[in-house]
């Protein structure tokens, strides 16, 4: 049994993304029970400068394609190239996150090789299916998050998935590995590059929900994009991220890279404080792995407190000032 990993980077810092590790770590999990192999599939101008780390989440062997036609992303010749390396390798599953990359190339290599694709899992496991033997079950939230539904493939080989970043856990310590790297002998068809850039504008995001221990994220409840200036202060009084619901999102309060949820960041910080947020079950998906949720809301029945380990009944408005200033006093 094998599964192939789809490696990204991101070509600004020429680092691995977070879910080329994550879904490196998910397939050796997969793999390990099975006695089976973790390949991983690049294909672009140059390797990360930090690959080796695949191999520390449990990849046994990287194939490479690399040319200097590739420094964007052109969907066309991706297809092609990773089409043949699949056709090579013949895994049973091929994961790829669920990026602007992976939801772009993805779908192209599934049609091209006629199987199924699941798109935004939030789940994998393998296990028997009738007379199909071992095949990927995959879980994704459906009908707007109200349930999880899983998908299988018994009939079509690979079984296709694209995984959402930060929903597969990373362990504190990787594995001793020594990487293990070969390179596809393949050649970009002039025909293939179908797009040309003539200048790219980077938007470098200092965002990094990852990275934070606590989140303060406020929702349509706070109720203006001046208000939700409160829950920047409170931020900043913490030394946390600021994320957002969709709500807030939509409704103009703050910025789209802030979201939090099903259609949005997947976070878990050892303390969440969600501000004016209803509790929606999309945005539960999002931010329902966190060690402590503490939310803040006028209305007692809100959903977000069936899920809190804290709840403060009251307007955020007269709250977050109290937590400030308290907050202060502490640090004087």
């Amino acid at each position: 049994m094998k599964t192939a990993v789809f490696v990204e980077k991101n070509p600004l810092t020429n680092r691995l993304r977070d879910v080329s590790m994550e879904l490196a770590w998910k397939a050796h999990s997969l793999m390990a029970e099975h006695s089976g192999e973790v390949v991983g599939l690049f294909v672009g101008d140059q390797l990360p400068e930090d690959t080796e780390r695949l191999f520390q989440y449990g990849m046994d062997r990287l194939i490479q394609f690399t040319s200097s036609e590739l420094n964007h992303l052109h969907s066309t010749a991706f297809k092609h190239i990773l089409k043949a390396m699949i056709e090579a390798e013949e895994p049973d599953f091929v994961l790829f996150g669920a990026t602007h990359t992976g939801r772009d190339v993805a779908p192209l290599v599934a049609s091209a090789m006629k199987t199924g694709l699941t798109a935004d899992c939030t789940q994998l496991y393998v296990d028997d299916f009738k007379d199909s033997g071992k095949i990927l079950y995959q879980v994704r939230p459906a009908f707007g998050g109200n349930i999880l539904a899983t998908i299988v493939t018994p009939e079509h080989r690979p079984i296709m998935s694209t995984v959402r970043e930060g929903v597969m856990l990373l362990p504190e310590k990787g594995l001793d590995r020594k990487p293990n790297i070969t390179t596809f002998d393949a050649t970009v068809q002039p025909e293939w590059i179908r797009s040309k850039f003539l200048s790219t504008v980077a938007k470098v995001s200092t965002i990094n929900f990852q990275a934070a221990n606590t989140v303060v994220a406020g929702g349509a409840g706070v109720g203006s994009r001046d208000n939700f200036k409160l829950v920047f202060d409170l931020a900043h009084a913490l030394g946390a991220e600021v994320g957002a619901s969709r709500a807030a999102v939509d409704f103009g309060f703050v910025d789209k890279e802030r979201q939090i949820g099903q259609t949005g960041s997947v976070v878990r910080p050892k303390l969440y404080i969600a501000c004016g947020i209803s509790g929606s079950v999309q945005h539960r998906a999002g931010m329902e792995d966190s060690a402590k949720i503490v939310a803040i809301n006028t209305d007692p029945q809100a959903p977000i407190f069936g899920i809190a380990h804290m709840g403060i009944v009251g307007d955020m408005k007269e709250v977050i000032p109290t937590m400030i200033k308290y907050l202060k006093e502490e640090a004087q």
